[in-house]
């Protein structure tokens, strides 16, 4: 693939991540897709077979960010302490307002049932990677299945609510209950 062609992809793909942070992978449509990066309709098929295709390398990506950004964690921090300080984050009112970079799943969870199986797949193996990652043992396992779906249940809830003190008591109750 050539610089520019590459380059031009990337466009595409940031653009969809932002619509499916924003909006989900159903609700965008293409055109909102390929203007907010510059573009015409008319060359998005040189990149991708789909807007599905788009949706879920883009829902691909933004989940293997997350996942870095877990792993980005001190190593001498308990699986405990690790839960407690990606809680902190993911459950703030800066990751509840943020736009660009923010998780996707409080967007999509509820999309999944009507998108191809590949999103299923997507996610399913986001939530075994995420769970390994937070739990110290395999005995530590359903504790941080639980955390992981109090933490997204809270941002859900508190994004739903949008900025105010009841949004903010949902990320203080959820931020406390992992910890």
């Amino acid at each position: 693939m050539s610089d520019k062609k590459a380059k031009t992809r990337e466009r595409i793909l940031d653009a969809a991540t932002a619509a499916l942070i924003q909006r989900g992978p159903l609700e965008p449509v293409l055109g909102e897709v390929m203007s907010a990066a510059g573009l015409t309709v008319g060359g998005f098929y040189g990149h991708f077979a789909s807007k599905d295709s788009l949706m879920l390398e883009a829902f691909r990506q933004l989940l293997e960010r997350r996942r870095q950004m877990l792993s980005r964690l001190d190593d001498s921090l308990n699986a405990e302490e690790r839960r407690a300080l990606a809680a902190a984050f993911y459950l703030s009112r800066w990751h509840r307002d943020a736009g660009g970079d923010a998780c996707p799943l409080p967007s999509t969870l509820g999309e999944v049932n009507r998108l191809p199986e590949p999103f299923r797949a997507v996610l399913i193996e986001h939530v075994e990677l995420m769970v390994a990652e937070l739990a110290g043992s395999p005995e530590d396992a359903d504790k941080a299945l639980a955390d992981l779906a109090l933490m997204v249940g809270g941002l859900s809830l508190a994004r739903a609510l949008g900025e105010g003190e009841l949004s903010d008591r949902v990320l203080r109750a959820a931020k406390s209950a992992v910890l």
